[in-house]
This record gives structure tokens, C-alpha cells and sequence, in this order.
């Protein structure tokens, strides 16, 4: 059964990592370099090493079991890309929004706009130099997000840490789907 998850946030927190990481086969992404100009705009100081950006989506897809393939979209991270999402997010079952907690006021429009959908997600908090530098309460607390969103760590970089994750979400869209029955 294919099903489509949406993997959200804000610029540089790890997106298109996490599809790479995860994907069973090679994933599409719209990376750009980025110019001198959208470094004016997009905050580059905590990413000093990115050089490129994704200006439409990611995709990708991995076999969860021989039953279930998820297919994954990435949407791209800056404001200005924002009136793509809701076309990415169309017919998704769940999100993941990934976050850099170095950095939560970046993260604010995708929490936002996934707790206005009401479609269910999960924050995903990125280990950036193999560390999280808040507890997650802490971040839960920041972001303002309901009790029953999870909040977790996780690592872009490791397909289990983003396999994992993501049935975090299927999990929580299904018991989502159960209690409405």
C-alpha cells in the first residue's frame, strides 16, 4: 500500500538529509547553489558549510515491510517557497517536521501550518553535531505543541533514526484514523 509523507521545516534543519538517508532509491531533489543573494536573505550562519538549497521539493520512497511504501516529499524550507506546501502536503497522511533547536523560531510556519491542517505530525529534533543542545521538553515548551505531538530526536544522516521517526508518524495517524471511527 503506498502511502505519502510530507517531511517539513524550516531552512537547513536537515529535510533533504533525512529523504537521502531514508530513501530506497535515489531521491529527486531541487537543489540550487546558493547565490550571494539568497544568502542575504536565508540565514546561513548556523549552516556556514551549505551551498545549496531546495527550491521546489525532495522525493523519495522506502519499503517499510512488503505491504507498505512510503512515499516521501520534501518541502523546501524558506518562506519564500511557502505557497508550494499546500500542494506538496496534498493527500499526505502525516508529517514530519524536522527541527534545529538551535534555531526554533525557524520552525514556527511549519508547526504551524501542519497544527492548522490538523494533520498529524511529529517534531523531529535534529542532533546537529551529534548533539541536542535543549532537552525536549524544553523545545515542546517553545514551540507551543500540543501534548499528544510527539516530540523526538533524531539524526538526518541515519536511516533508522529517519525510519524510525516516520512511523512515529504512521503511527500517530493511524491511532488518529481509529479514534474517529
Amino acid at each position: 500500500m503506498p502511502v505519502k509523507m510530507v517531511i517539513a521545516g524550516g531552512f537547513g534543519v536537515g529535510k533533504t538529509t533525512a529523504v537521502a538517508a531514508v530513501s530506497d532509491v535515489p531521491p529527486l531533489t531541487t537543489e540550487a547553489a546558493i547565490t550571494e543573494v539568497a544568502a542575504g536573505v536565508d540565514d546561513v550562519s548556523m549552516t556556514p558549510n551549505k551551498t545549496t538549497t531546495t527550491v521546489a521539493m525532495d522525493f523519495g520512497s522506502v519499503m517499510l515491510d512488503p505491504t507498505l511504501k512510503l512515499y516521501l516529499f520534501g518541502t523546501p524550507g524558506q518562506d519564500r517557497f511557502g505557497f508550494m506546501w499546500d500542494d506538496v502536503t496534498e493527500g499526505a497522511l502525516g508529517a514530519l517536521v524536522v527541527v534545529d533547536s538551535r534555531r526554533l523560531e525557524d520552525c514556527f510556519p511549519a508547526v504551524d501550518y501542519f497544527e492548522r491542517r490538523t494533520m498529524p505530525f511529529a517534531v523531529a529534533v535534529n542532533r546537529f553535531a551529534d548533539t541536542v543542545p535543549h532537552p525536549l521538553d524544553a523545545v515542546r515548551e517553545a514551540l507551543d505543541v500540543e501534548s499528544e505531538v510527539p516530540v523526538i530526536e533524531f539524526d538526518a544522516r541515519d536511516s533508522n533514526s529517519v525510519r524510525d521517526s516516520l512511523i512515529i508518524v504512521l503511527e500517530l495517524a493511524l491511532a488518529r484514523a481509529m479514534a474517529a471511527a
